[in-house]
């Protein structure tokens, strides 16, 4: 059984799909799997923020909410102090998917509580707020948190168990071993005592052998290789704020400039060689009459890529594409707004009709 986040409550006790079960393998949320700090429950936590708004009757309140979670406490304040909570668009719609009673609305102004992403309740933003209305911050969160601002009030509400519920949860459970979900949280030794002693009858999984490719399926994959190369290329190349990427996706992108030097293995290293023979001076004057209206430093480059083995039915004839196949040493010559212009006119051309 994989729990996943959750607060447990003595209703789950209920639910058929756990009751009456034999779990070999409980896989446990051990967010807050620590003796030494108690969460109150989530009813008891509400309660705490609603005294402090109503400690502050003539301070707009400001939430901070992750993606997702804490929607529980927000519908309770609203029924509680007869109020919309303002809530950016996208949430607006997650909390519709949700199907959440209707207290949220994305029009400024029409409530005085206001749901934002936790990583706005800092002391520049509070101080912002305070300037325009006197303004106070809830921090609903069972971690330990600091505090950096005299007007930010963090209240114990939290959607991962207690220690004390843990420890009902896997009472109650009587698996045959915990397994935490948390990196680095050994507790293991906390449920000991509440494990089952039945063997586990643990299923034999065996890795299946992978299917060999045909070569109609190669040649397809392959052919289709060159158009991701190019929208992946121009896709990294545009502005998209803060991203946070996983190591398996840098070990991609490394691949694909991997991909990208294959392709280019028969064209001479340096963009400006001047040895006899060299695939670089083939069709240069052809690339000088293509290239007539750009830059000289920009001509120099897409030419040595001029003769790149790139199947002509995946890559119109045009600079922009040869360009996004132009070896690193090249690239580094030229600067990165050339290279998003050169992009952006690339996909300009290929969306007219």
């Amino acid at each position: 059984l994989l729990a996943g986040d959750f607060r447990y409550t003595s209703a789950m006790r209920g639910e058929p799909a756990l009751r009456g079960r034999h779990i070999d393998r409980l896989y446990l949320d051990n967010t807050h799997c620590h003796p030494q700090r108690p969460l109150p429950s989530r009813q008891r936590a509400t309660r705490q923020a609603a005294h402090v708004i109503r400690a502050h009757p003539r301070h707009h309140v400001v939430i901070g909410v992750y993606s997702l979670g804490k929607e529980t406490l927000l519908v309770d304040l609203a029924m509680e102090f007869s109020t919309w909570v303002v809530v950016s668009p996208w949430r607006l719609e997650q909390m519709r998917l949700l199907e959440l009673p209707d207290v949220f609305t994305a029009e400024e102004g029409a409530g005085w509580i206001r749901a934002v992403d936790v990583a706005e309740i800092r002391w520049d933003t509070l101080a912002s707020w305070n300037v325009l209305h006197p303004t106070i911050a809830i921090l609903p969160t069972g971690r330990p948190v600091k505090v950096t601002h005299p007007k930010i009030h963090p209240i114990p509400y939290s959607d991962h168990s207690s220690f004390s519920e843990l420890c009902e949860f896997v009472k109650w459970l009587k698996p045959c071993s915990v397994i935490p979900i948390v990196r680095g949280g050994m507790c293991q030794a906390y449920f000991q005592k509440y494990l089952s002693s039945a063997p586990q009858a643990l299923p034999d999984l065996k890795i299946p052998k992978p299917v060999p490719e045909s070569v109609q399926q190669q040649r397809k994959r392959k052919a289709q290789e060159p158009t991701c190369l190019l929208k992946r290329a121009a896709w990294h190349s545009m502005p998209r704020g803060v991203v946070y990427e996983s190591p398996e996706e840098h070990t991609e992108k490394s691949e694909e400039f991997t991909d990208v030097k294959v392709l280019q293995q028969n064209c001479c290293e340096s963009a400006f060689c001047s040895k006899d023979g060299c695939t670089c001076h083939t069709g240069k004057e052809e690339g000088k009459e293509e290239l007539s209206g750009e830059q000289p430093d920009v001509a120099r480059a897409g030419s040595a890529v001029s003769q790149a083995p790139a199947p002509s039915e995946h890559f119109p004839t045009g600079f922009a594409e040869q360009y996004l196949l132009t070896p690193l040493n090249v690239l580094k010559q030229n600067s990165s707004q050339k290279f998003d212009k050169l992009v952006e006119d690339f996909f300009r051309r290929g969306e007219a009709p």
